[in-house]
């Protein structure tokens, strides 16, 4: 495997794939000239890591990136474009754009097209992550060519440091229904624009979390911040 390099220029081609429904030729010059693009590839549709963490990881921070002016992310895999759809609508996906490489034009011009034959996979892309600028590769974050399927540099996360951005806050809720705290934290989260994942809390759950007797019960980035009055304070700093 001879990955592409940054500053060289994506391959001049005409990719054959299906979008919106009907089959197009999509030209690479087209696709990244005049823009900022990211780029990232993986080994298939519906397997594990792609879709437990790659994938929805870029979908949550899309709008980072764009923040840090990348005009479009585009994910990319050597699977037929029926497959490809079909994944999109499984992860329930609507701000990346999926890519089908049936043919593994693309990753084979991009010096990332590897033999998965042992796992009854045929011809595969490696993973990794490009930054593309008006075609020309900026910043290219390629997995370690090592047995297995590594996951360590082409994450969302770490291209949106590379970007300058950081991931807003991950926030848990653990709420109940007419709970009036809950309705006051959710508010105030609104109002700030964080984005937050709700949980129904019983009885079970808040005794098997530490010092929770109430609802809500706020964790951000892991750690419990405590009621709605904590969660309004750590907002307001």
């Amino acid at each position: 495997m001879t990955p592409i390099q940054p500053g060289t220029r994506i391959p001049s081609l005409s990719l054959r794939t299906r979008e919106g429904g009907a089959f197009l030729d999509v030209d690479t010059d087209r696709l990244f000239g005049g823009k900022t693009v990211v780029l990232f590839g993986l080994p298939g549709a519906f397997t594990p890591t792609c879709s437990s963490a790659h994938v929805p990881r870029y979908e949550e921070l899309y709008d980072a990136m764009r923040a840090q002016g990348v005009d479009e992310v585009i994910c990319t895999s050597v699977n037929d474009a029926f497959v490809m759809d079909a994944w999109r609508e499984a992860q329930a996906v609507d701000k990346v754009r999926f890519l089908a490489d049936g043919n593994g034009t693309l990753a084979e011009a991009l010096g990332l097209l590897v033999d998965k034959t042992a796992l009854g996979f045929g011809r595969r892309s490696w993973r990794y992550s490009l930054l593309v600028r008006d075609g020309v590769v900026a910043q290219a974050f390629i997995e370690a060519e090592v047995e297995g399927d590594p996951y360590e540099v082409s994450d969302a996360d770490t291209m949106l440091r590379h970007l300058g951005g950081a991931a807003p806050a991950d926030i848990l809720l653990f709420t109940k229904h007419g709970c009036g705290h809950c309705r006051r934290a959710k508010q105030a989260l609104a109002e700030a624009g964080r984005p937050y994942t709700e949980l129904p809390a019983s009885p079970t759950t808040l005794r098997a979390l530490p010092g929770a007797e109430t609802t809500p019960q706020v964790y951000v980035n892991g750690a419990h911040l405590g009621g709605a009055d904590e969660l309004i304070a750590w907002l307001a700093g």
